[in-house]
Order: C-alpha cells, then sequence, then structure tokens
C-alpha cells in the first residue's frame, strides 16, 4: 500500500470515477462517511476491483458485538485498513479485529487502526465537553496504549503526536496522519504546515492528503510528487 492516501471526499460516484480516470496504475485512496453514505458499499467493491487499495473510513463505535458483526461484513469488501473509535473501549476494539479476522476468511485481514482524538478537537473541548484533563496529546496516548492492548495495527492521530505514540507503543505501531497540505498551498507564512516531509521526518507510516490533490491542475503529478517525498526521494 502506498504512503500517500488519497481521501476521496466526494458526495457522488461520478466524480469519483471522473478522478480515478486520470490515473494509469493504482493508487491509495480513502472512502469516508460522505461517499459511503451517498452511493453505498457496492461503489468500495468497484473502487477494489479497478486494483486501488482502500482505507474505509468508517470510525465504527458502538457496543462490542455491533462492531463485530459491522467488521465481520466490512471485511468481506476486500479493504486494506479501516478503523473504529478508541473511545469505544479495549473490548470493543477487539471484538472488532475479531470480526474482521472471522469475516476475511483465507484472505488477509485488513489493518485495523483507531480513531483517538479528531484533529479538530482542541483542549478546551476535550477538558470542559468530553471531561478529559490535561494535555489533548495526553490523551491520544492513553489511547494508542489502549489500541495496542487491544491488538489493533495502529491509529490515526496528528503528525504532531507521531514521535510520542512511537515512544509509547513501539516503531512498528502504526500511525495514520491526515492535516498533511504541500507547502504551497499556504498563504500564511507565519502558520504551520504540516507537509509530507515533516510527516516522514516525524514518524507518519501513511498520510492523508485531499484537497492537495483532488483540487490540482493535474492530481496525478501531485500525487506522484508527494509519494516521492514520502519516501524520501525525488522524481
Amino acid at each position: 500500500m502506498n504512503r500517500t492516501i488519497v481521501a476521496l471526499d466526494f458526495s457522488s460516484k461520478k466524480e469519483v470515477l471522473d478522478f480515478l480516470s486520470q490515473f494509469d496504475e493504482p493508487i491509495a485512496v480513502k472512502v469516508g462517511m460522505e461517499l459511503t453514505y451517498a452511493e453505498g458499499l457496492d461503489l468500495v467493491r468497484e473502487i477494489k476491483e479497478m486494483g486501488h487499495d482502500i482505507f474505509l473510513d468508517l470510525k465504527l463505535h458502538d457496543i462490542p458485538n455491533t462492531v463485530k458483526g459491522g467488521m465481520k461484513n466490512l471485511a468481506r469488501l476486500g479493504v486494506n485498513l479501516t478503523n473504529v473509535h478508541a473511545a469505544g473501549g479495549v473490548e470493543m476494539m477487539k471484538a472488532g479485529l475479531e470480526g474482521l479476522e472471522q469475516g476475511s476468511g483465507n484472505n488477509p485481514r485488513p489493518l485495523l487502526i483507531a480513531v483517538t482524538q479528531l484533529t479538530s478537537t482542541s483542549k478546551e473541548a476535550m477538558n470542559n465537553e468530553q471531561g478529559i484533563p490535561g494535555e489533548v496529546i495526553d490523551s491520544v496516548v492513553r489511547y494508542a496504549k489502549y489500541a495496542k492492548e487491544a491488538g489493533l495495527d495502529g491509529v490515526v492521530c496528528s503528525v504532531h503526536e507521531v514521535k510520542a505514540i512511537k515512544e509509547a507503543c513501539g516503531p512498528e505501531f502504526l500511525c495514520v496522519t491526515p492535516g498533511i497540505r504541500l507547502a504551497s498551498d499556504s498563504k500564511d507564512d507565519q502558520k504551520r504546515v504540516a507537509t509530507p516531509a515533516y510527516a516522514r521526518e516525524q514518524g507518519s507510516d501513511y498520510i492523508v492528503v485531499g484537497r492537495s490533490i483532488t483540487k490540482s491542475a493535474n492530481p496525478k503529478e501531485t500525487y506522484q510528487a508527494i509519494e516521492a517525498e514520502m519516501n524520501g526521494r525525488s522524481l
């Protein structure tokens, strides 16, 4: 699976197929709630049949038995990566993993990662609304430890939290980081930008990139440049 995952933040099948038609080789893509709720899981199957790797980003969070059943069915889609919410607890995460294993049969099990704190969650919201004291990174690392205890392959996190998670959970524990932009996308020199190169330096295993690629004048060229940057090579 390529280290750069393109977020297919579209609302229709036509938009997706028009975008993917610009690539003459398989890429890694993220299918999230917007697209799944608009077009259903048949589109996931179709994208997979085209040869693309898929991160199915549905963030399951329910009682353990329900998550287990959901994951058992999702495993049959043949996706490469999917996720749950770590806030659901260790038993829920274990159940999700068990469902994936049962649904995969003799096929490779999809990687399973946990959402820690959403990248949109501020310290104030976490402290006041969730009732969790301390800094966001402390909560993220705690959730990551529970995900590892449950047997999961890794977590979704901010690029700025990767090093702390790797230190707590080991270098093989996967960190998938959204919120990546190209330096050229930023118009504010004072604003810190998490570029692909910075993500690589921090230890991100996979990055999720949306508009920098999907809104590019040449998506294929931009994707290839980002993938090269993530792998420390030049085109």
